[in-house]
């Protein structure tokens, strides 16, 4: 099973080989194969104003290799949504600090659908709400392009709109909030047959997380066994 680790600024320095491959992965992806050219550096990676010290990274690793990732910014901090694009918000900023902000989620092309394996894009989305209810969260903002309300709703997250979608680069995007909750992470630990904790806290002491594993306990029993 890949490992999904949590990485922040107090345990990045053990994730620093991994930085280069995340940024050249992202370039690979939102740039060449989604030809979203405004991103284009050229050093071919992508890096933008969100990736700073305070950015939480979720990486998925396998055997060594990053094969999945998805990054969380405090909306206490400037966001895509406060910054670039808040004209898709029509219900004001969103500046929480139990609201964080997801963005730059992927999984590598050779790792998605069912065909590939465990389902890495559910076990991100199940690791992120792990990681939101251990701090505190109540939820999460994402511009997303609506292509992706289908796929919340079908794995149990509940997105409320914030505003109307706009067509941007022929893609339809729109601001969303979606909500951080036991319910939603029990629902998804037992979809993809999840009887364990997720993240690997691997150089972190965090405390509230220990809280976690007792909430297994009430798991409902699994759909099918973790792969």
């Amino acid at each position: 099973m890949p490992e999904i680790h949590v990485v922040r600024k107090d345990n990045r320095s053990l994730y620093e080989k991994y930085f280069d491959p995340y940024f050249r992965l992202r370039h690979e992806i939102y740039v060449k194969q989604r030809k979203w050219m405004a991103l284009d550096r050229p050093d071919g990676r992508e890096i933008d104003q969100f990736d700073t010290e305070d950015a939480v990274y979720l990486f998925c690793i396998d055997k060594g290799r990053l094969i999945g990732a998805m990054r969380a910014v405090p909306t206490v901090l400037p966001t895509l949504m406060s910054d670039i694009f808040p004209y898709l918000n029509l219900r004001g900023t969103v500046r929480r600090p139990d609201v964080y902000e997801l963005s730059r989620v992927f999984v590598i092309p050779e790792r998605r659908g069912e065909h590939a394996g465990p389902r890495i894009d559910m076990l991100l989305l199940t690791a992120i709400m792990e990681y939101g209810i251990s701090i505190g969260l109540t939820g999460f903002s994402i511009v997303l392009e609506t292509w992706w309300l289908p796929r919340f709703e079908k794995c149990g997250w509940k997105a409320r709109p914030l505003g109307v979608p706009h067509m941007m680069d022929g893609m339809s995007v729109m601001a969303v909030l979606v909500d951080c909750d036991d319910t939603t992470w029990k629902s998804l630990c037992t979809q993809i047959g999840l009887t364990r904790p997720t993240l690997t806290w691997q150089g972190l002491e965090d405390v509230s997380r220990q809280a976690l594993p007792e909430i297994f306990l009430h798991l409902p029993p699994a759909v099918q066994p973790a792969q």
